[in-house]
């Protein structure tokens, strides 16, 4: 049954969600801390089944009960809280606070999001996490007050990144040192440049079953807004981070000046060719882009394939795509693009 929020839960203030910002960071640094210390390459790849929308390997769950533990130690005053969690039981979803109490927050994270990567101590994975008040099954990332985005780095980082936001304020950027613990302001902007060209930018291809679909699409990308490849050039540069939190990262710090995971779509595209189902595999899901509210306030323009709001209610299953854009520049060159390649394969697709 959905859990529905009292008509007169209170609404929450600036401050409020300035305060939940500050609280959902020092749980994102707490699993840092955890990763930090008990990281074991060889026992971390161990794949422990299939629980709450993902596979759950050894390295997610040592880190839960750090999460469990940081979460019931909230003030009082922002609880009860309903968490919806990737890895987290059958449903994903558990209780912090008085059962006999209708939960005011629902609060949505991705322990690690980039877990392949961390585990094989190759590349930062993310810890993201959304809060909203309470709306059961409703409760969407459109609602949300507070977000953050904390890197778990690799064994040999020295230091890490954080980022956050509230409503009503602007977003904010930490590096930490890992040593000392000292950190300082990080300043982040996405790229202002009005082109593709020599620079990074890439359709999702993470995986087998959707690769020929996302090459395709990002060859198209290519010819029409750079043109014919000229010899001996690399033209655009391809970075495939197998994180949506590290991929929204790069967009906002400038990095990268265009991303999608179309996913979901590339599956439905070849159920419509081979007119039978076929098995879908991994994809984004609503936990994966936690971070949205960050990233959006930072000024990166995130939308759904199609070119239309991008959001998701607080759940481990709803299959996501997603596109961004570091400005309305690029956004005007490369959305149409998108939407003709995929009203082409949508549509009638024979041969």
């Amino acid at each position: 049954m959905a859990i529905r929020k009292e008509p007169d839960t209170p609404a929450i203030g600036n401050a409020e969600s300035a305060r939940l910002a500050d609280l959902l960071e020092q749980v994102g640094v707490a699993v840092r801390s955890h990763v930090l210390k008990h990281r074991d390459v060889a026992g971390d790849s161990e794949d422990l089944g299939w629980m709450a929308g993902d596979t759950v390997f050894a390295i997610d769950r040592k880190v839960e009960p750090g999460i469990v533990a940081a979460l019931r130690e909230w003030p009082l005053q922002h609880g009860p809280l309903l968490v919806v969690a990737e890895g987290f039981g059958e449903d994903g979803t558990f209780l912090i606070g008085d059962e006999a109490q209708r939960p005011r927050l629902r609060l949505l994270i991705d322990p690690i999001d980039g877990t392949r990567a961390l585990m094989y101590d190759k590349r930062s994975a993310w810890f993201l996490a959304a809060i909203a008040p309470d709306q059961g099954d409703n409760t969407r990332l459109s609602d949300a007050v507070a977000s953050v985005m904390v890197e778990l780095p690799t064994s040999k980082q020295g230091q890490s990144d954080s980022f956050a936001c509230a409503v009503g304020a602007s977003p904010r950027g930490r590096r930490t040192r890992l040593d000392t613990g000292e950190s300082y302001d990080l300043p982040f902007s996405p790229s202002s440049a009005t082109t593709l060209k020599n620079g990074f930018a890439q359709v999702s291809n993470f995986f087998p079953g959707t690769k020929e679909l996302a090459s395709q699409l990002m060859e198209q990308i290519a010819a029409k807004t750079i043109g014919a490849i000229e010899p001996g050039q690399a033209a655009i540069f391809d970075d495939q981070y197998i994180s949506t939190g590290g991929q929204m990262v790069e967009l906002m710090c400038g990095r990268d000046r265009f991303c999608c995971d179309l996913r979901p779509l590339f599956y439905d595209i070849m159920e419509k060719r081979l007119d039978h189902p076929v098995p879908h595999g991994l994809a984004c899901h609503p936990y994966d882009i936690a971070g949205l509210p960050v990233a959006k306030a930072a000024g990166v323009i995130l939308t759904d394939a199609y070119g239309g709001v991008l959001d998701a209610t607080f759940d481990t299953s709803t299959p996501i795509h997603w596109c961004g854009y570091a400005n309305e520049n690029l956004r005007r060159q490369i959305a149409p693009i998108i939407r003709d390649w995929l009203a082409g394969r949508m549509g009638d697709i024979a041969g």
